[in-house]
């Protein structure tokens, strides 16, 4: 008897290690969104998960290292520093910044975001090389992959940017910088809407004359 298609499709690929390695990661990214880094411990996260101490620590090394694997796992799965799809598509150098910024901003402004935002600022101002690694595995890919497209755009026409990382930085800091500050502090709940955003990308658009 042949499986139906459909029911192939649901069927699990994945093997035993990465099945665990998924159980470890729910079961703590769980805990941490629901009572605290800091207050959870690595045998709640065990019960939880339903693995053992040792697995943990080998597909892991520490605490550390699952809250850097579930942040990792979050930036894969909203496929935060994807834009290839717009960049290669039909749309206009304006009209994939503008798609990628909203992308941005609607990706960053999920409560689950924030409150990963708030425990990786939290362990990486108590330490500094956890800081390091944060920095370099999922906030320069992101700031590498845009320099790369504004470098290609200035060399092909596209755009006038002389300086490709600066203007980079300069519109993560457009998108989502002050909203996220103030999400984080507790200042404001709301975030930019698409027509604050645009308004916000106009002069950035216009100075680097990207057409």
């Amino acid at each position: 008897m042949t499986t139906p298609e459909s029911d192939l499709c649901q069927i699990d690929r994945s093997s035993p290690r990465e099945r665990r390695q998924s159980a470890i990661l729910d079961a703590a990214e769980s805990l941490f969104l629901e009572q605290g880094y800091e207050r959870t411990s690595l045998a709640e996260i065990v019960k939880s998960s339903g693995g053992s101490l040792a697995t943990l620590y080998e597909l892991f090394g520490n605490k550390q290292g699952l809250l850097h694997a579930i942040a990792t796992r979050w930036c894969d799965e909203a496929m935060l520093r994807s834009l290839e799809g717009d960049a290669t598509g039909e749309l206009s150098s304006v009209e994939t910044l503008k798609a990628y910024a909203h992308r941005q901003s609607e990706l960053m402004e999920s409560p689950r975001a924030v409150a990963l935002m708030r425990m990786l600022i939290s362990e990486s101002l108590r330490d500094r090389e956890f800081a390091l690694q944060i920095y370099r595995d999922l906030h320069v890919p992101a700031l590498d992959e845009l320099i790369e497209l504004f470098d290609e755009w200035a060399a092909t026409g596209r755009a006038e940017i002389d300086d490709p990382k600066a203007a980079a930085r300069l519109f993560f800091d457009i998108v989502v910088g002050d909203s996220m500050l103030n999400t984080l502090m507790g200042v404001e709940e709301d975030w930019l809407d698409r027509d604050q955003i645009d308004w916000r990308l106009q002069p950035f658009l216009s100075h680097f004359k990207i057409r």
